[in-house]
This record gives C-alpha cells, sequence and structure tokens, in this order.
C-alpha cells in the first residue's frame, strides 16, 4: 500500500508530499519527492515493536536548514572530489566546492536539493515508488544531460530496494548513493557504539587530511578497521590509530573483497538489544561507513524534538571509489552515451 500525504512546501511554492509504502513485512518506509529523501524506516523489533531506524526531521525546514544529507539520493556523484576539477575527452570541468577545496555529493545543488517527479506502482506485496529527474547538461557544471530513474521498493520479506538507472548525451560521471542514517535500535535510543558491523572488505582507501584518496590502499588486518569478523562499531573511536584519531570516527570508504559486480549479501548491522538487524546488498564494489562524527548538535533537532549528537547513528553509502574520475587506476564512474548506469542495493531489514 501506498499513502501519499503533502509534508510541506519549498520557499518557492513546491509542494514537498511524503509517500509512505507498507506491507505485511516488519518494514515500512517514508520518501519524500524532495531529495527522494528517506523520511522514515519503521522495524519491528523481536517482540515486535515498531521504532524509526533512521534519523531525520518532523518538517521540511530541517531537511532545508541541517546539515548532513540526512536521507538523502546524492548525485550526480557521491563523496568527495579533489578540488572540485576532474578531465574528460581532454576537457577540463570545474565544480562548485561545498567541502573546503573539494566539492562533495554533488556540489552546491545536488540530487538531495532537486523535486523528483514521483510515479506510485501500489503493488500489495511489493509498493514501489519510481522518481525520475533530468540533470540538464551543466548543471552544476557536470556534463552532459544525465535521465535518472531511482525505484524505491518495499519488498514482502522486509527488504527496501534501490535501483539506480541513468543514461546521458554527452560522456559524464555518476556515482549515486543513499545518505540514510541507520540506528537499530531507533533513531532516538543513543550511541551506536555497541551495534555489531560486519563487513565483507578487506581493505579501506588512504586518505589525505580532507578526506580525498591519496591513491594508496590500507590492508584492514590489524585496524581498527576490519568488520570481517563483525565488532562492535564503538570499539575503534578509542582508538590510536591516525585517521581514527584526526576524524573522530568513521568517515572511510571500505572495499569489497572479491568483488564481481553481482548483487550480494556484503556485510550487516545489528542492534543485540532490540534483535534488529540490516543486512547489506549490493554490486557496488565499496561502501562508506560514516559515523555521524561531524554532526552539529545546534543543528535543528530530529524527530521529536531529539536533539542531534555525535556517533548518532552509522551510514552504509554504497558506491565506486571516491574520486575516482581523477584516479586511472580507481573503479571508473565514467557514462558514455549509448551505456547505461545501473545499480541495486538492498537494506535487508531482520529480528
Amino acid at each position: 500500500m501506498i499513502k501519499k500525504e503533502l509534508f510541506g512546501k519549498l520557499p518557492c511554492g513546491c509542494e514537498v508530499n511524503a509517500y509512505t509504502l507498507s506491507n505485511d513485512s516488519i518494514v515500512s518506509v517514508c520518501i519524500l519527492n524532495y531529495g527522494g529523501i528517506l523520511k522514515n524506516i519503521w522495524v519491528k523489533d523481536k517482540n515486535g515493536t515498531a521504532a524509526d531506524v533512521i534519523c531525520g526531521f518532523d518538517s521540511i525546514d530541517g531537511y532545508l536548514t541541517s546539515g548532513g544529507y540526512q536521507g538523502a539520493l546524492i548525485g550526480r556523484i557521491g563523496n568527495r572530489i579533489a578540488k572540485g576539477r576532474f578531465t574528460l575527452e581532454g576537457k577540463e570541468y570545474q565544480l562548485f566546492c561545498n567541502d573546503g577545496q573539494n566539492s562533495l555529493h554533488g556540489g552546491e545543488k545536488g540530487f538531495n536539493a532537486k523535486i523528483w517527479d514521483v510515479e506510485e506502482k501500489d503493488c500489495p506485496k511489493s509498493p514501489s515508488l519510481v522518481l525520475t529527474y533530468v540533470s540538464k547538461d551543466g548543471e552544476e557544471n557536470y556534463p552532459g544531460t544525465l535521465s535518472v530513474k531511482v525505484t524505491y521498493t518495499l519488498t514482502e520479506c522486509g527488504a527496501l530496494s534501490i535501483h539506480y538507472e541513468a543514461t546521458t548525451d554527452k560522456t559524464t560521471i555518476v556515482n549515486m548513493t543513499n545518505h540514510a542514517y541507520y540506528n537499530l535500535g531507533g533513531f532516538d535510543s543513543g550511541v551506536i557504539d555497541g551495534q555489531i558491523l560486519q563487513l565483507d572488505c578487506d581493505k579501506i582507501n588512504s586518505l589525505d587530511s580532507e578526506l580525498i584518496p591519496d591513491g594508496k590502499f590500507i590492508d584492514v588486518e590489524g585496524t581498527p578497521y576490519d568488520f570481517r569478523a563483525g565488532r562492535p562499531i564503538g570499539e575503534g573511536f578509542a582508538s590510536d590509530y591516525p585517521m581514527m584519531k584526526e576524524f573522530g570516527g568513521y568517515d572511510n570508504n571500505f572495499v569489497f573483497a572479491s568483488y564481481n559486480g553481482q548483487l550480494r549479501p556484503r556485510g550487516s548491522v545489528t542492534d543485540p538489544k532490540s534483535g534488529r538487524k540490516v543486512t547489506l546488498w549490493t554490486d557496488q564494489p565499496c561502501v562508506q561507513i560514516y559515523t555521524a562524527n561531524m554532526i552539529n548538535p545546534e543543528d535543528p533537532a530530529f524527530k521529536g524534538g531529539v536533539k542531534q549528537y555525535k556517533h548518532c547513528a552509522v551510514c552504509l553509502e554504497t558506491q565506486c571509489i571516491p574520486d575516482a574520475v581523477n584516479h586511472p587506476a580507481f573503479t571508473s564512474t565514467v557514462l558514455k552515451p549509448g551505456e547505461k548506469y545501473d545499480t541495486t542495493t538492498v537494506y535487508k531489514f531482520s529480528n
């Protein structure tokens, strides 16, 4: 079932609608046409009690005035591009730098700040919301008109599938993701230190002080970044490892082992107290793990008036390697005319 409600209006007068997808599973989700934002994901615990497991806001003003890209679709390029510059087919492009001297998550007004067209597919067992947007040639100074379709589907087994598709009329770059902040105890349940993270990742990118990959990789063995066997997220926070001390938590690109481009389970987060678990399925080569280190308590309060707080959640942003366009050896984010960007990530919930 899909229920549509008015959520608010933008300063320009555009209506922001909220679409709630539900079925007979333990999960229901609410999605906005503004930014393709995941506003709520309600998941039942081992006792059958539902809680909202992602951070977000009760009004559109929160999404407009707070940082953090809460729940949003990210594009054209997720993560950072060094100095906002890249070269394609001999031409150099300069993007808007909104993260120091670098471009982050699409630039000044990325896909997270757009009103998307919506098509409802109200199937009782697996309702879907199809979001489309045409990013014109030169938008945010990216080349090519990019036609984008993102399909959110709530499956009958309690999974949220996000299917990203795009085509272009000129060689461009694309690397979309979703920036939901997950706390399996409930967004208002406190820090996620004790929740168990497991990742099928054997290395991470080495980063400079501005979180830009320097071209090298670090084996996770013997570091706070080794989640292959699963362990509490907070174990690494007090580590003396240089990147951990500098960034105040995790904000790293983890590279999946034995990548083959197939959709398969690559990690999970489990809350031992509630029994809730999300298993990450993806066909992408990497995932950005971010533990809300830079969250600002002075920003607008979350839903229900809950103040924002550090380490309130963990982001599971599937992606290609950040700044790939400037590193020929990295997984490519280049899309050419006649090709199709086509990738799927699934968040499978259980209790």
